[in-house]
């Protein structure tokens, strides 16, 4: 696999770690390979992403919870402890603000316990992700916290390719324009595959699995 490489910001805690070959979801093939793994686990970087996105969010929008997927809790909590301190105007009723994460259940769908529900039913949720590109995942969220009576206000993640999803807008640190060539096809139309390129990996939110 080609070398992994980082786009650094002014900020020495947020960068987006890539490597650029051909690699496989379970939605599309994409040229890029976009490593998020230290930003959603280790605290000095979650905390710097956390305050890139909360800034959106800082005085003119009601956040009763936050909804994480793709492994995003950390960074969750790190935006939830910043909406929340004495220099913030928080338009939170409550002081306080709820952070979770979803189960799933066959093919993907998301479900919610009972005891979870009313951290959701009538409740403002954001919903934190990785990256949005396809943005299935996503829609999958929106539908889900639609379903158990929330009320999306937003959408952050750290890359995103689109500026809004089903009407809402998506909030990111990165998008294709700090990568130049970024790239991403549904399988079938992958050029890379019709090249006879094979596929170095298979990735996901988890990370990436050599083939």
């Amino acid at each position: 696999m080609a070398q992994m490489y980082k786009i650094r910001t002014k900020n020495k805690n947020v960068y987006l770690r890539v490597a650029k070959g051909h690699f496989a979801t379970m939605h599309s093939h994409t040229n890029y390979y976009i490593d998020v793994t230290t930003q959603k686990n280790r605290l000095s970087e979650a905390k710097a992403v956390a305050e890139e996105l909360v800034h959106h969010y800082r005085s003119n929008t009601v956040i009763d919870t936050i909804l994480c997927i793709d492994g995003t809790e950390v960074i969750g909590a790190c935006m939830a402890s910043a909406l929340t301190r004495d220099d913030y105007i928080n338009m939170n009723a409550h002081q306080t603000i709820y952070v979770m994460s979803p189960e799933y259940i066959g093919g993907g769908q998301m479900m919610f316990r009972d005891n979870l529900v009313p951290m959701l039913a009538g409740k403002h949720v954001l919903l934190l992700a990785a990256s949005v590109t396809t943005g299935k995942s996503a829609l999958a969220a929106i539908d889900a916290i639609n379903y158990y009576g929330g009320k999306v206000v937003g959408v952050s993640a750290i890359f995103a390719t689109v500026k809004e999803c089903d009407g809402h807008p998506v909030h990111s640190i990165f998008n294709p324009n700090d990568l130049g060539d970024y790239e991403s096809y549904k399988p079938h139309r992958c050029p890379k595959c019709k090249a006879g390129e094979k596929i170095e990996a298979l990735i996901n939110s988890y990370g990436l699995s050599m083939l």
